[in-house]
This record gives C-alpha cells, sequence and structure tokens, in this order.
C-alpha cells in the first residue's frame, strides 16, 4: 500500500516549495523525457510512469498514450492512473476534468503533490530503465512514438509536391517528341491543377479543424454531466438544474443566437398572419 499525504499549510511549514522549473527538471531527469513546460503533464502519461517506477508492474504501461492532442486520451490515461490509486490505496482525487484543459495552475499544484507522495513512496530502485518501459507503449525515449506516424485524414488525400510534380512533368513519355508549345501547355494545366488541389485540401483542412473543436465541445459537456452523475448526495431537482446549466453554457465559436434575432424569428408568423381571413368566418 502506498503512503498518503497531504499539502496543508501546516505540513509545507519551513519547507521550500519547488519552482516550475525544479519540478520539470526532475520530471525529466526521472523519466528521461524532454518536456519543456509544465502543461505537458496535462496527458497523464508521465504520472502513470512515474506509477510504473514507484509500484513496479501496476501500471499497463502497452495502455499508455504517450503522443497524444485530444482531452478523450488525456482521459484515457487519467483512467488508468485512477485504477493504480485505487489498487495501491490512494486517497487523492484527480481533478482530471481541470488538469486535462491544460492550464498552468491545475497542472502545477497537482504536480506539487505528485512530487510529494513520490518522496514518500520512494525505495530508490536504480534498476528502473523509463526510455526501455516506454518503448513497451511504442514511444521514443525522448517522449516521442518511436513508430511512424500515422498521416492525418486531411494529409491522406494531399497531391504530390511540387519537386515530385516537377520531375514527373520533365520526363517525356517513350516514343513521342517534344517540341511547339505542347510542353508549356502541359505545365500550365498541371500548376492549374495544384492550386486547385491546394485549395481543396486547405477547405478540408478548415472543416476537419471545425467539426474537430465542435466535437470537443459537445464532449467536454459529456464529460462534466458525467462527474456530476457521479457525486454522491445530489439531489434530484439540483442534479436537474446542473446538467441544464452545463447544457446551455457556451464558450467562443458556440454562441447562441442574439435575443433580437430570437424575437424576430418568434413574431414571424404573427407577422404573417392575415386578420381578414378570420372575419370571413
Amino acid at each position: 500500500m502506498a503512503v498518503n499525504v497531504y499539502l496543508t499549510s501546516s505540513s509545507m511549514a519551513g519547507e521550500k516549495p519547488l519552482s516550475r522549473h525544479e519540478l520539470l527538471q526532475w520530471v525529466n531527469d526521472s523519466l528521461q523525457l524532454s518536456y519543456t513546460k509544465i502543461e505537458q503533464l496535462c496527458t497523464g502519461a508521465a504520472y502513470c510512469q512515474f506509477m510504473d517506477l514507484l509500484f513496479q508492474g501496476s501500471v499497463p504501461m502497452k495502455r499508455v498514450k504517450f503522443e497524444v492532442k485530444q482531452e478523450f486520451e488525456y482521459i484515457s490515461n487519467f483512467k488508468i492512473l485512477q485504477n493504480a490509486f485505487k489498487r495501491h490505496g490512494v486517497d487523492k482525487i484527480i481533478p482530471v476534468d481541470r488538469l486535462v484543459k491544460g492550464k498552468f495552475q491545475d497542472n502545477f499544484e497537482f504536480l506539487q503533490w505528485f512530487k510529494r507522495f513520490y518522496d514518500a513512496n520512494y525505495s530508490g530502485m536504480e534498476n528502473y530503465r523509463p526510455a526501455e518501459a516506454r518503448a513497451v507503449a511504442g514511444v521514443s525515449a525522448a517522449g516521442g512514438s518511436s513508430q511512424k506516424k500515422a498521416m492525418p485524414l486531411s494529409a491522406s488525400k494531399k497531391p504530390a509536391s511540387h519537386s515530385q510534380v516537377a520531375s514527373g512533368v520533365g520526363r517525356k513519355p517513350a516514343g513521342t517528341v517534344s517540341g511547339g508549345t505542347g510542353g508549356g501547355t502541359r505545365t500550365a494545366a498541371t500548376s492549374s491543377q495544384i492550386e486547385h488541389y491546394k485549395s481543396e485540401i486547405k477547405e478540408k483542412d478548415s472543416t476537419i479543424e471545425a467539426l474537430e473543436k465542435e466535437r470537443d465541445f459537445y464532449f467536454g459537456k459529456l464529460r462534466q454531466v458525467e462527474l456530476l452523475c457521479q457525486e454522491d448526495g445530489v439531489d434530484g431537482a439540483i442534479a436537474t438544474s446542473k446538467v441544464l446549466d452545463l447544457l446551455y453554457a457556451t464558450e467562443d465559436g458556440f454562441e447562441p443566437p442574439p435575443d433580437d434575432e430570437v424575437l424576430a424569428n418568434e413574431q414571424l408568423p404573427t407577422e404573417v398572419y392575415d386578420e381578414s381571413e378570420q372575419d370571413e368566418y
């Protein structure tokens, strides 16, 4: 079982807190990583490996994702961390919904607590090799993926580069002789196609970015509702009110229509209605 620690003003009395740079250096030195800022810990992957270091074999490193960029992937890592905490009797509540947002203060405070937890439970295991442990999850020593990255959706349809197109244009088919303005016409047509493809790719990238933003927005709402439903002692009426508040909450890019526009839409049927028709009856 793990030794539980708590960060209070009395427990911290007489201690000089570590700076962000000192904490980040400790993370990098301990796990042989190359993080450059505290916010990168929002993925939860480093904490999972720290638990594997403290309690070897307690974390399924194959399931830990280091090279991730989406909140739902961060949450997956933190669920692994929560299971490890539960297995070893750690009663610390992980503020997952705040950590995955990647804000400095939330991640800095949690890292301060984790450093204290690490110091209380570290038994001087010198045989642990972080890079080899990450290799199990297909990750390089620096924390990046050692496997070839999958090509993103927007890039999978990307046309040949300028150099490839140019080299293709320069080759002449067997049995043909260049002459006249034919080569110039083909070059102009190819350039036009390239510009067309570039425009299409840019448009698709914008669409994908908008869809991903909308997906993350609604996933965040579902996650908040899930956490609310897991709270103990919440009255049904209060829970309903809170769920409605979460559902109707907005952020940049997802604003409701202006009130005057809503009123105009509500008044539209009365403007079309002809009172003279009622008189005929």
